[in-house]
């Protein structure tokens, strides 16, 4: 029985969409399959450890936004503005700098030293269009050497420094392997943005909640009547709109009933701040004339030069942004973290980075604030269940670590796969 043409519509419609949320999927499914075979992890414990995380490593993914859409891809070398950030830290950490105006120090510190590195990075990935990530892969590995030979041989050797220093080895040579980043005059870098204003984690979801319900409500309100605000729109809004009251009545009963959801961990609010920062940054830069341009290069290289743009510029700006955020971010993951592990930190935060927005359902031709936000939360939810699945299922929470190298590897390799698949399958269809 031959199927009709809508029907056969429906069926390619329904096969695209399993393509482009296939991961994110298998991350939903990873999660309540978690919380099914679990018997030690509470709800509680769940949304502490997933709130700690997410304020401390989304930053870092929504940084990648910006390099997909300009054409670059995955920017694995995002590593190289963790190390910036490092190094920002390591010398506000030796003049013992701390608090809040340690850590704004730091931040300024970071920004023209990850520039720089954006700016060289850039450079080598306008002379190899087309192998981006490739590039930006074997780029975080010599930046890494770099970076080891500096912490290990210029500090001490050429750059002399007091064999006393708390942070200096015995020997007077090189970095400590792991820095402390507390007990400093100003009170230290550790929670330097996390301790600065803190709110219940209820409260928190009330306020969150309620801003999109605004937000959704207005974005309806002025687009309802234009012809551009299509049926899918307005089903998503509805959506938005309805996860938004639940969230809102969940919040309201927890906190009118005084329920053990209000023992989650106080929300860092100054951090929050800032990740909504950078979303609303992201926003407004690519309804620019510059973003266009981002936009337009991403599209097709050659139909961007010949209309006037200078492709060059447009990447090298793209990976300048994009290396600089990871900075911030990396200081920001840092400061949550309380130590600075000077040789390892940042040695998977391009890996774990790309695998977070492409859990989210972006691509490497695609990728928008839902899918870094999104993919955030769904891998670190799949890192919190991961020992306990191991644990429950094999007796050995062990096998859950490793479970997880195999997920984050494996989310990649997928994405990419899935990502040839679909070219592929619209050379064909434009072939035939």
């Amino acid at each position: 029985m031959n199927n009709s043409p809508t029907q056969e519509r429906l069926q390619v419609k329904g096969a695209s969409w399993l393509a482009d949320n296939l991961v994110t999927i298998i991350f939903i499914l990873f999660t309540i399959f978690g919380f099914m075979v679990s018997d030690g992890v509470s709800l509680n414990y769940f949304l502490t450890e997933l709130s700690s995380r997410f304020f401390r490593n989304a930053f870092l993914v929504l940084s990648l936004i910006i390099p997909v859409v300009a054409g670059l891809g995955l920017n694995f070398g995002i590593v190289v503005g963790a190390m910036a950030g490092q190094i920002a830290i390591a010398i506000v950490r030796y003049f013992n700098m701390g608090g809040i105006s340690g850590m704004m120090l730091t931040l300024f510190i970071a920004f023209p030293i990850a520039a720089l590195f954006g700016y060289f990075t850039g450079l080598l990935y306008n002379k190899t269009r087309g192998q981006e990530m490739i590039a930006s892969l074997i780029v975080g590995y010599f930046a890494n050497g770099l970076y080891q030979f500096l912490f290990l041989f210029v500090v001490g050797v050429i750059i002399k420094v007091p064999a006393t220093h708390p942070m200096i080895k015995p020997d007077g040579v090189g970095i400590r392997m792991t820095v402390d980043l507390v007990a400093l005059k100003d009170g230290g870098l550790k929670y330097a943005l996390d301790n600065i204003l803190q709110m219940p984690f209820m409260w928190a979801v009330l306020a969150v909640a309620a801003a999109i319900l605004l937000l959704q409500v207005i974005r309806y309100v002025r687009n309802n009547k234009k012809p551009t605000f299509t049926k899918n729109n307005r089903i998503m809004t509805y959506i938005n709109i309805a996860i938004c009251l639940i969230l809102i009545g969940v919040s309201v009963h927890a906190i009118t009933t005084k329920s053990s959801l209000m023992m989650v961990r106080k929300v860092p609010v100054v951090t929050g701040l800032m990740i909504i920062g950078l979303c609303i940054f992201s926003e407004k830069i690519l309804s620019t004339k510059l973003g266009q341009d981002f936009r337009s290069v991403g599209q097709s290289q050659h139909i961007a030069e010949v209309s006037g743009i200078n492709v060059d510029r447009t990447r090298l700006i793209a990976t300048m942004i994009s290396t600089v955020l990871a900075a911030w971010g990396q200081i920001m993951y840092m400061q949550n973290m309380g130590t600075l592990n000077t040789y390892g930190a940042h040695t998977q935060i391009g890996m774990f980075s790309v695998a977070s927005l492409l859990v989210g359902g972006a691509s490497t031709q695609k990728a928008n604030i839902r899918h870094a936000i999104l993919g955030t939360l769904l891998f670190n939810s799949m890192f919190i269940m991961s020992p306990e699945i191991g644990k429950s299922v094999f007796g050995n929470a062990l096998l859950g670590e490793y479970f997880r190298t195999f997920m984050v590897y494996g989310v990649i390799g997928l994405a990419l796969g899935l990502h040839v698949w679909r070219t592929n399958k619209k050379e064909k269809i434009t072939l035939d």
